[in-house]
């Protein structure tokens, strides 16, 4: 799609929600802060949101006992808290914490990306198509990969197999997820059961959500495994002066 003059003078923000203890990678620091070549994983997701040309603002969403903790940090790195970068107290839930970023957003925002702070290698390109599907008029976006496993529906109760997913029809979404700001905000008003993303929210509203290609580089640090891949691809990237 190319981008029309009214949609290019849509404002983007991108909303971090980085308020979880990540136990899946162990003890230890919370997720968003494990270091990843030696920076916070969190530092790597808000640099690519900031290097993305569409994005003009970023609001983390720290832990509410940490917020000073994330403003430090960020300073530390060589990102300081400024009119780009909005540093606020989270809830319990993820879902929480996306609702208390999208209050804090100024009037003029009208398109919003939710970043995983666990998807720190993000390309800025692919943040960029994400946010100029939006402003070409889709209410909500996510990028997604084709699967390259075969996928089993199971029984919970037993593990048997009950079925087969055709693959060629299916997606493994990532983030950032796109959106226009009045379509997510009704989502969160109006969805009140705990979902997996912000895309299913919008689903749940019986509203389109479309798919834009994803990347590789883009995946979630959860496991361990996770992290030695992030590392490798970290400095492959390093060495190839590409960030």
């Amino acid at each position: 799609m190319t981008s029309s003059p009214l949609s290019a003078k849509r404002t983007v923000a991108a909303v971090i929600p980085a308020a979880g203890r990540g136990v899946r990678l162990g003890p230890g620091a919370p997720k968003a802060m494990r270091a990843l070549g030696g920076v916070p994983m969190l530092v790597h997701a808000v640099r690519a949101m900031i290097h993305a040309r569409s994005v003009s603002l970023v609001v983390v969403v720290a832990p509410a006992d940490a917020v000073a903790d994330v403003r430090s940090l960020l300073g530390n790195h060589g990102l300081p808290e400024a009119k780009d970068i909005l540093i606020v107290a989270g809830g319990d839930t993820r879902q929480e914490s996306v609702r208390l970023g999208l209050a804090a957003l100024p009037e003029d925002v009208d398109v919003v990306l939710v970043h995983d702070a666990a998807r720190p290698l993000v390309p800025v390109e692919m943040v960029d198509a994400v946010a100029a599907a939006v402003r070409d008029g889709a209410p909500a976006v996510v990028p997604g990969l084709p699967l390259v496993d075969t996928v089993k529906r199971i029984d919970p109760g037993t593990d048997l197999v009950t079925g087969t997913p055709e693959r060629a029809l299916l997606r493994a979404v990532q983030t950032p997820q796109g959106f226009d700001r009045a379509t997510l905000a009704k989502a969160h008003a109006t969805i009140t059961q705990d979902v997996t993303d912000d895309a299913g929210m919008v689903e749940q509203l019986g509203i389109q959500v479309l798919v834009v290609p994803g990347h590789e580089e883009a995946f979630k640090v959860t496991r361990p495994l996770d992290l030695i891949l992030a590392e490798a691809v970290l400095a492959r990237r390093r060495a190839s002066d590409v960030f």
